[in-house]
This record gives C-alpha cells, structure tokens and sequence, in this order.
C-alpha cells in the first residue's frame, strides 16, 4: 500500500463557507500562494457555478499556481461539470471534483431519486467529467450515513466511468473512528476495482471528532485526507491541515506514513488565514496556539530546562515558529523592511507595494515602540490584498464621557469619488460611528457581530476589529486594524458595506 498520504486542502472551497470567513479575489490569490509554499498536493479553489464572482476566483487561482493541482467542485451535472471546467482549464494539473449524495435520507428528501437512478446520474457525471479533465475525483456525498454495500456500488460506478480519487466524507459530522474507519476498510475491500483509485476522506467536526476519524481512515487505507487551515469551515469546521500532518509526522512509528507538506510552513499559513478573516487563532489550539509552546507549572519548567522533550514532543521551529533577530522600527531601512517581509514569506509584493508598506510601517513606527510580526502581516493584509473600494474612511472624530450625553461622531467619507461628511449620535462611540456611516450611506444593516482583537500585547497595540453586517440577505464581515480602536472600528465597518456591494453586483451579475 502507498505510504504517501495526499493533502488535499480546501480552505479556500470549504473552509471559506464558514460564517465570516469570506476573501476576496487578493487575499485568496495571497493564500494561493502560501498553500503552494506549504506543500500541498491539491488546491480546492471553490465551487465555480455557484457565482461569477468564485469562477473568476478558481480561473485566477488556476492560471496563478504552478506546483500542485487545482480543483473545482461541481454538482454532478454537466453544466456544473462544464463550468468548472471552463474556471480551472488553464491551471498546469486540473483537478475537477464533482460530488452527489448516496445516503437514504438525502436521496429521499433532496435528490428525490431512486438508488439506481443516482448510480446512473454518477456514471453519467463522472464521465463527462473525465471527458474534460484527466483527474476526476467524485464524492459521495454524506457517506458516512449511507449503506455501506451501496458505497460500494457508487465507488464502482465511478472508477469504471474514469474517476481517479473516490472521496468518502463525513459531511454531517457524524462518524465516530471506529466505525468510520471499519466503513473506509470495507469499501476498499470489496469495491472490485478499488486499486485503480485513490480512496479520499473529508470530515466535518460536529462532534469534535474531524481530526480522529480522518486518522482512523487513514489507518483503514484512505491515503488522501480533505483538509483546511486552522480547521475552518461549515457549522463546528472541518479537519484542521497543521493538525493531522503533525499527528502523522510525530507518530511515524504507528502510521509509517509520509506528507509533502512542508512542516515549517504550517505556523505562517495559519497565521495568515488569520490575519486574512479577522478571526484570532485560539490560545489553546493544538499545534499552533500562542500556549502551544508555554509552558506555567512549575515541574513543566523545571523538566524543560532540563531536557525539552520532558514536556514537548515536537519543537515551535518544527511548525515554522522562529524567532527573528530583524527588529523593525522607525529608524530601519528598506533593506531591513524587506528582509523581515522575506522571513514572513511575503515575497510576492510589486515594488509600489512594497513603498506602500514600507510607508505605512515607518507610519506605524512613529505612533508605538515595537513593531511586531503580526503587526506587519496585519498591514500588508490591510493595505495590498484588498479590492477596490466603493467607499473608503478619510477621518473619524468622536466625543464619548460618562455624562448622560449621548456620544456623537463625526466622519467624512469617499462615496465614489465624492466627499461627503456628517455627524450624529449613538450610545457610545463605536455606535455612534456606525451610525453615522450608515447614515452617509444611505443604508440600514444589522450588526451581527463585534469583536476586537490585539493583535499583538501593550496599550500601543494595533486593534484588529472584525463587524460582521446582515442587509438584504447577504451576510458579510469586514476587518481592519489601526492603532486606533474607533479608527479601525471605522474602517472595519466600512469594509463590510463595501463586500455587501461587491456581492449585490456579482449576485446581480
């Protein structure tokens, strides 16, 4: 049996699906980038006939990545098929991925199709498919709940019609290792043709279990497993990348089993899938949390002054945590900006970019002592991978006391290409704000969300804000950071209304 087991990540498909988690085209394009650094074997770039505005994603990631596959998932109908083709042709390995349900409940209630029915929709699919593309993987939908003999069947159908990767996912989150990996087994043992296809897993975390049942399916001979950064993804998310890899790198001596991720990657993609969403990486996350590595107990210390593998069983500059000796401030030069850039893997930066930066760090600099890490990332998340905007924050002024007056801002923005300023009041200053911005808009959303976050320690620290704005049926969520905490509240806010006019438009396309 291949002791290779295959990555094949969809942060940018599924894990972007998670609630405010969505990316523009530059930040998916960043994170593109950063997931071919890492090694992985496939890129699942998005779902091209669910909207104009993810076909153009997956055509331009496709044209952008040169070292691993790309995909794009469809539905198992040709024009699904025929359009996911049409996003991912140009890429150097394509990779179509179509999917449909096998369980009971979903082909009752969803599909509205008898078994045969649905076995003769995959044999049609998948053909197709393969007429297009030379690697075809099909999924089956929901697996987890459905007969195991059927599994059987549809994974036959498929590999006969030309399918090269048989996908078996927990979609519901509903597996538990044991059985899971019994039902991984038994598919691969009695699908007669099962040694002419690479057996894939996708699991969901519903029960907290994602992580152990692609491990045990791995252990019954799956040898791709469906990943995404950090774990992000629908409902509870899906099986977190950094998370198995390590797994199967530390217990080598269980598994024997290898990866082509680079292990020193896993840290800095995290981090940047982070600082790309807004969302802050949980000080208890395994592998890549900030206590990951901290150790308090008193007995922890004193075995890990004495021998470090007493308390860790593998080592921060395993994942990519390495400490840098560049410290940035405002005397540094752009030799040095673009040194520490480079130890951050930002290297892709055109050189108005990199003034763009670089300004905006000096700026920076001036207004706190330390420039950390994070700080830059933040900056160049901000203010390269970024749209353009129909709306953009030019100055914020607020008036905020304990008296029973009520807070009043005043803002001035650029509503394409006109100047328009107003003032008005909330019961606080960061309500206050909002409201005035809505007001110069002309627009009434809900706010969903509101969450801060330092991105790095010390009252100068810059504050990364993450809204989360509902209108119209369309939910986004807009991020910023400034040292300024209602500055960036501001411009947080403003980058909200900006996707919820990208989207009407390419809803509308």
């Amino acid at each position: 049996m291949n002791n290779r087991v295959y990555i094949f990540d969809t942060t940018l498909r599924d894990g972007e699906q998670s609630p405010g988690a969505t990316m523009n085209l530059q930040e998916k394009l960043r994170l593109a980038e950063q997931l071919e650094k890492l090694g992985v074997d496939c890129i699942e770039a998005g779902f091209p006939a669910s909207s104009q505005g993810d076909f153009e994603a997956v055509k331009a990631i496709a044209e952008k990545v040169k070292n691993c596959q790309v995909a794009g998932l469809a539905r198992c109908m040709e024009k699904d098929i025929e359009r996911t083709w049409e996003a991912i042709k140009n890429a150097n390995y394509p990779r179509i991925h179509t999917f449909l349900a096998t369980s009971p409940i979903h082909m009752q209630y969803k599909l509205r199709k008898e078994p045969e029915e649905v076995l003769a929709m995959i044999e049609k699919g998948v053909k197709f498919a393969r007429s297009l593309c030379p690697v075809v993987e099909f999924s089956a939908e929901d697996a987890s709940r459905s007969d195991k003999d059927f599994l059987v069947k549809a994974a036959a159908t498929a590999i006969n019609a030309g399918a090269t990767v048989i996908n078996l996912p927990d979609t519901v989150g509903y597996a538990i290792p044991s059985d899971y990996a019994e039902l991984i087994g038994y598919v691969i043992k009695n699908c007669p043709v099962s040694d002419k296809a690479v057996f894939s897993v996708h699991c969901h975390d519903d029960l907290g279990l994602s992580v152990s049942n692609t491990l045990a399916a791995i252990g019954a001979g799956a040898r791709q497993a469906e990943v995404t950064l950090c774990g992000i993804g629908e409902r509870a998310g899906n099986t977190s990348l950094e998370e198995v890899v390590m797994a199967l790198n530390v217990r080598r001596d269980l598994f024997h089993l290898e990866t082509g991720i680079v292990k020193e990657q896993l840290f800095p993609s995290c981090r940047l899938l982070s600082m790309i969403i807004g969302k802050p990486i949980p000080a208890n996350k395994a592998i890549i949390g900030g206590n990951a590595f901290a150790h308090e107990s008193g007995i922890h210390q004193d075995g890990m002054l004495k021998n470090r593998e007493t308390y860790e069983i593998m080592t921060p500059q395993s994942i990519g945590r390495i400490s840098s000796d560049i410290v940035i401030g405002k005397h540094s030069g752009r030799n040095a900006v673009r040194s520490k850039l480079e130890s951050l893997n930002i290297t892709d930066l055109t050189e108005e970019q990199f003034e763009q930066i670089f300004n905006a760090i000096k700026a920076l600099a001036d207004k706190k002592k330390t420039i950390h890490d994070e700080d830059i990332e933040s900056l160049v998340v901000g203010e390269v991978y970024r749209m353009p905007d129909s709306f953009k924050l030019l100055s914020v002024s607020v008036h905020s006391s304990t008296d029973i007056l009520p807070a009043t801002a005043a803002i001035s923005l650029e509503v394409k290409g006109e100047i328009k300023c107003r003032a008005g009041l909330g019961v606080g200053p960061i309500d206050a704000v909002f409201n005035v911005i809505a007001d110069i808009l002309e627009r009434s959303p809900e706010v969903e969300r509101y969450a801060v976050n330092a991105v790095t320690g010390g009252t100068d620290a810059q504050g990364e804000v993450t809204v989360t704005l509902a209108e119209n049926g369309i939910t986004v969520t807009g991020r910023a950071s400034h040292h300024d905490i209602i500055t960036s509240s501001a411009k947080a806010y403003v980058d909200a209304m900006n996707r919820i006019v990208r989207k009407e438009k390419d809803e509308n396309y």
